[in-house]
C-alpha cells in the first residue's frame, strides 16, 4: 500500500509564498489604515488650529460649526438620513470643539481669576450636550425637530459671540506672550486627541 504524501499547499489551496503574500498585505493594509489615521487627526487639527493662536483656532471652529446649522437648516422633513449624518458631524465638531475649551481654556481662564466666565461658559456646554441628546432622541422628520435645531443654533451663537467679543479678548491682553503660545500647544493637542 503506498502512502499517498499530501501537503497541506494542495490541502488548503495556499503555500507558503501565498500566505506570506497574505501577512504581507495585512501588514501593509495596517499600516496604511494608521497613516491614514493620523493623516486624518492631522487634517481635522490643522484646519481649526493652523488660523494661529487658541483664540483664532476656535473662532475658526465657530465658523465651521454654523456652516453645518446652515446645512441642517436647510433640509427638509423627508431628509432624514441626511439629518442623521449632519447631526453626527455638528455633534462631533462641538465635542471636540468643548473638550479644548473645558480641558485647556476655562481651566485657565479660572486660574486667571476668570471663575465667573469660566463657569458659566462651562455651564452652556452642559446645555449643549442636552439639546444634542433631544435632537438625537427625536425623530428627525418630526415637524419640530428643525425649530429645535434654530433654538439650538441662537444659545450656540451667543455662547460664540460672548467669547469672540468679550471673554476671550480681555483674557488674551491678560496673557503673556509665552503662556499664549503655551495655551495655543496645549489646545491643539487636545484637540489632536480627538480628531
Amino acid at each position: 500500500m503506498a502512502t499517498k504524501k499530501r501537503s497541506s499547499a494542495n490541502e488548503s489551496g495556499w503555500s507558503s509564498g501565498s500566505a506570506g503574500v497574505l501577512v504581507g498585505a495585512a501588514v501593509a493594509g495596517a499600516a496604511i489604515g494608521l497613516a491614514a489615521n493620523v493623516g486624518r487627526k492631522l487634517f481635522v487639527q490643522f484646519t481649526s488650529g493652523a488660523t494661529g493662536n487658541w483664540s483664532d483656532a476656535l473662532a475658526t471652529e465657530h465658523k465651521m460649526t454654523l456652516a453645518v446649522f446652515d446645512k441642517i437648516q436647510a433640509t427638509n422633513d423627508s431628509q432624514t438620513m441626511m439629518r442623521s449624518h449632519l447631526l453626527a458631524k455638528l455633534k462631533y465638531a462641538l465635542t471636540k470643539h468643548a473638550l479644548q475649551e473645558e480641558n485647556v481654556i476655562y481651566p485657565a481662564l479660572r486660574e486667571a481669576g476668570e471663575r465667573v466666565d469660566a463657569d458659566h461658559l462651562t455651564a452652556d456646554h452642559g446645555y449643549v450636550k442636552t439639546y444634542l441628546y433631544e435632537l438625537e432622541a427625536m425623530a428627525k422628520d418630526d415637524p419640530s425637530w428643525l425649530p429645535r435645531v434654530a433654538e439650538f443654533r441662537t444659545m450656540i451663537e451667543r455662547h460664540m459671540r460672548e467669547e469672540e467679543d468679550d471673554v476671550f479678548p480681555r483674557f488674551r491682553a491678560w496673557l503673556s506672550e509665552e503662556k499664549d503660545k503655551e495655551l495655543t500647544a496645549l489646545m491643539n493637542k487636545e484637540g489632536f486627541k480627538f480628531a
